[in-house]
């Protein structure tokens, strides 16, 4: 491998990892807000007796940070292995 193929997969390992931290530091922002939408005030989640409607908005409610944090991940991942895989 020639010296520019390493520099693009440093710098391809350098853009996923950049990735991944400020996915992880943007968690940080969501779940606060998660917590709210599922508060007695908004969504009630807790109670028992919400509609089916409520039901599922507090499923969609529930699935967002997981849903970003694997998105994250997926994204920084892709990054690092196209470069393993194209750049050759």
């Amino acid at each position: 491998m020639n010296n520019k193929g390493q520099n693009t997969l440093f710098f391809s390992i350098i853009v996923g990892v950049l990735i991944f931290l400020i996915g992880v530091i943007f968690v940080n922002f969501i779940t606060p807000e998660v917590t709210n939408a599922r508060n007695v005030d908004n969504l009630d989640c807790t109670n028992s007796s919400i509609s089916d409607g409520t039901k599922l908005g507090c499923l969609v409610v529930d699935i967002a940070v997981p849903y970003y944090i694997i998105t994250i991940i997926s994204m920084a991942g892709g990054i690092i292995t196209s470069r393993f895989l194209i750049g050759r």
